[in-house]
């Protein structure tokens, strides 16, 4: 007999008994579960029921991310979790199905998440995307000594000038995420023990980056965590590692996340910075035809690319599609040649860079004329891309 779930909006009396599937799945403190519900507000939480019993349940969080210069609209997926009596009867890829479904009523074109497993997610459509990593760097072998711009403390909760200035090295970045306000929340949030510091590079009325972070003394070293950070000009780049260099009486090493080819390694004298953390997140198109006409592409391109998609879950993403694309931007119509054929899953790297058509032919991902092939390399040319933040 096949299991009768129920997918639903989470109400007050189910938050605690969901609360304590995800500490137990999240090995989470007790009581944390209640403070992370606080902070992500009930209507953002979906509970999947079995037997009138809450099965599990995850979080969607309502944002954007930046590809191509382009905005998208967005779905993050977190804290899914499934409490261990219901694990393998299907409540897993039921309660992803539903969410999905009800992602795409919204017109929401794409949805992202960090997976704790791919097998699951890959069968609902989703695939690897692009990167988070966390860089480290010892403060005696940054050598940069040169503070261009002047660097002066803010008011953590300053939100309108952090917003500005994080939108526009978004719309740099591909990958970037327009974070949800519990993001934002999280972010400026700190354990009783942790002091929050906050800096602006460049004048207030004219300011070219920041940077946030905490400080800590474990057993082998002291260490600065960049919490967030942004950097607008060649020279707020040069002030940000100077600031940190002028570190280095007390603070052993830095940590900092960025992409997998960080920029501001460039300006360091040697290979001293290096990842000590990699992880790719997953992307899925909710939307073919909105998410391909909304975000950017190379200016400079002119073409069409003939696709053929194949999508089991959220069948109106199925069929023949022509993407056309001239002066940055890309227009969708149904029908075409096929000559680009794949699947939901293998869209999502296609469609954020993070590999070439090439790479994804040789994974078995697409099946393609030469020609096509060398079409989708010119549209979806993109720098590699990452984000920021976890979620």
């Amino acid at each position: 007999m096949t299991p009768q779930f129920k997918y639903t909006k989470a109400q007050q009396e189910d938050i605690r008994q969901l609360g304590h599937i995800l500490e137990q799945c999240f090995i989470m403190s007790a009581g944390d579960s209640e403070i992370y519900a606080n902070l992500v507000g009930l209507d953002n939480f979906r509970v999947i029921y079995r037997d009138q019993k809450v099965a599990g349940g995850l979080v969607i969080y309502s944002m954007g991310q930046w590809w191509g210069g382009g905005r998208v609209p967005m779905a993050g997926l977190a804290a899914v979790g499934i409490a261990p009596e219901y694990r393998g009867d299907g409540a897993a890829i039921a309660l992803l199905q539903n969410a999905l479904q009800e992602i795409h009523a919204q017109d929401i074109p794409i949805s992202v998440l960090y997976p704790a497993t791919q097998r699951l997610y890959r069968k609902a459509g989703y695939e690897q995307a692009g990167s988070y990593c966390t860089w480290e760097i010892s403060t005696q072998s940054i050598q940069i000594r040169e503070q261009s711009l002047p660097v002066q403390p803010v008011d953590p909760k300053d939100d309108d000038l952090f917003h500005s200035l994080h939108q526009q090295q978004g719309k740099l970045t591909h990958g970037y995420l327009d974070r949800h306000p519990a993001i934002w929340q999280g972010l400026i949030h700190t354990e009783a023990q942790e002091t929050l510091y906050t800096y602006l590079i460049g004048d207030k009325d004219q300011p070219q980056g920041y940077i946030i972070f905490t400080q800590e003394r474990t057993k082998d070293a002291s260490i600065v965590r960049v919490k967030d950070w942004v950097m607008l000009s060649p020279d707020a780049a040069r002030t940000f590692w100077s600031f940190l260099a002028n570190h280095r009486s007390q603070i052993d090493k830095v940590r900092w996340k960025s992409s997998i080819t960080d920029a501001l390694t460039l300006l360091l004298p040697e290979q001293t910075a290096k990842i000590c953390q990699s992880d790719r997140w997953m992307l899925r198109i909710v939307d073919v035809c909105k998410a391909l006409s909304a975000r950017g592409y190379p200016p400079g391109v002119e073409a069409e690319l003939h696709l053929d998609i194949q999508d089991n879950l959220l069948t109106s993403n199925q069929g023949k599609f022509i993407l056309s694309v001239a002066n940055g931007r890309g227009e969708v119509t149904k029908g075409g040649k096929g000559e680009f054929k794949l699947n939901i899953q293998g869209l999502a790297p296609l469609y954020s860079s993070l590999f070439t058509p090439h790479q994804l032919q040789l994974a078995g991902k697409l099946d393609a004329t030469a020609t096509a092939l060398t079409t989708a390399t010119q549209i979806f040319a993109g720098v590699s891309p990452w984000m920021m933040d976890f979620f």
